[in-house]
């Protein structure tokens, strides 16, 4: 097995083959080649099919593993969700390209440019995954029971919404109010799906024989319920350009019930997150990117909320909501929300800095795309206080966020583009499951 086959998920509770630190032997600083890790792990296999009659393959399931593991249909069949933190990364670069407070005419073009990669990614991505739940209906179900593959359900709305908020910024001040009618349409949809993926979320935590203990939770708790935030996010950028006021009002007030909903929940999420992080260790090396996720709810919060006060000052007059003086009222007060939990991100800024420089040798996993775009939110809540404030230490500040956010884009491609090419980036470990669960209906149908 290749390293690129690790996920965000924690070591020694899945059924990925996922080794963990512990568990090897080796701590954070080694080295581990991938034919090592290989053959420890086929011959943990052997022993554990030993053991459980259920893990061994019958010779027609054999079969089907060969003919379903090469082509097209191993892409398929091992598209995960996760694989939408692509567009989350490559939405939010494109994004910070075209708000940067130093910009030219030649980052304009750049960042359209990768808007465009973005949504080609993201048809293809799509198109991937309902041939996915097409063609194999019963991983649907396997994948929402998965403890962690559920779990990235998230990713799907909200690298939607970068595309949504691209859309309101690059398409509708070009092409016109149709347009604008078309993002705000989008931005219903996708808030329709955050909704519905932040108020699942505890109920998938409560899927028997699926619970699990404090020293396995991640940061990727976070992710089904952040994607209201930033579709708060694109409901904000969306409201400034829809031709009727009075659609720009319930945008606004939509938004913000989404941003509450989406960040009082991951209040209660970092706070368990930050036990476990006291009382155990740091996630492993291979998936020490997670600890950068929580920056996100504080970035995008930010962000949001401020960019509602903005527009709440501008359109409440308008529509002659509340006293005249709530729209500058909310402003004010979106301000200093803004600025405080942009003063906690920087805390957990701080520690996954720290984290991440006490490992050595990361191996490359999908999991380092969870990097890039809690920094490129963070990035872009800073762009909007300098603009507002105006300020020229956060102008540059978020200048050099911004490159770093683009630096390491650039990185991750790279190295995703290189395992793609090789095949070995494609594994789903929500599919095990899915072989132990027939296994079980066989031995059920026979008694």
């Amino acid at each position: 097995m290749s390293p690129y086959r690790e996920e965000i998920y924690p070591s020694g509770i899945t059924n990925s083959g996922h080794t963990s630190q512990e568990e090897t032997g080796v701590e954070s600083g080694d080295s581990v080649s991938p034919d090592d890790n290989a053959d420890r792990r086929d011959e943990e296999g052997r022993e554990e099919n030993a053991r459980d009659p259920e893990g061994q393959l019958s010779d027609d399931e054999y079969e089907d593993l060969a003919k379903y593991d090469k082509g097209w249909r191993r892409i398929v069949r091992n598209f995960t969700p996760s694989w939408f933190t692509i567009n989350m990364g490559t939405g939010i670069v494109s994004i910070l390209l075209f708000e940067l407070p130093y910009n030219g005419i030649w980052l304009y073009w750049i960042s359209v440019g990768i808007f465009g990669l973005n949504l080609v990614l993201f048809s293809i991505f799509l198109t991937i995954s309902i041939l996915r739940y097409a063609l194999w209906p019963e991983i649907w179900g396997v994948m929402l029971q998965h403890q962690f593959q559920s779990l990235f359900i998230g990713t799907f709305p909200m690298g939607f919404s970068t595309i949504v908020t691209m859309i309101a910024l690059v398409c509708s001040p070009a092409w016109g109010s149709w347009v604008q009618i078309v993002a705000w349409a989008l931005w219903i949809v996708d808030s329709v799906i955050s909704v519905t993926c932040a108020v699942s979320f505890p109920f998938l935590l409560m899927i028997p024989g699926k619970q699990s203990d404090l020293p396995s939770m991640t940061a990727a708790w976070l992710l089904p319920v952040i994607s209201t935030i930033v579709s708060a996010s694109a409901g904000a950028v969306v409201a400034n350009n829809l031709p009727s006021p009075q659609l720009s009002l319930w945008t606004i007030i939509a938004s913000y019930i989404l941003w509450g909903l989406g960040m009082l929940f991951s209040m209660i999420i970092l706070a368990v997150y930050f036990q476990r992080l006291a009382l155990h260790r740091l996630p492993p090396k291979s998936v020490i990117f997670s600890t950068c996720i929580p920056l996100g709810p504080m970035g995008q919060g930010g962000f949001v909320i401020l960019k509602l006060g903005a527009s709440a000052r501008k359109f409440f007059p308008l529509n002659k909501t509340l006293d005249p003086t709530a729209g500058g009222v909310f402003y004010s007060v979106g301000f200093m929300i803004a600025l405080i939990l942009w003063g906690f991100g920087l805390m957990w800024l701080l520690s996954a800095i720290t984290a991440i420089a006490q490992c050595k040798r990361i191996p490359f996993t999908m999991g380092w795309w969870a990097s890039i775009f809690p920094l490129g939110v963070y990035a872009n809540c800073t762009i909007l206080m300098a603009k507002e404030m105006p300020s020229q230490f956060f102008k540059v500040l978020s200048t050099i966020l911004s490159l770093c956010v683009l630096i390491l884009w650039i990185i991750i491609s790279i190295g995703t583009l290189r395992g793609a090419i090789r095949g070995d980036i494609f594994f789903a470990p929500c599919l095990s499951d899915l072989r132990v669960k027939r296994k079980k209906k066989q031995r059920i149908k026979s008694s």
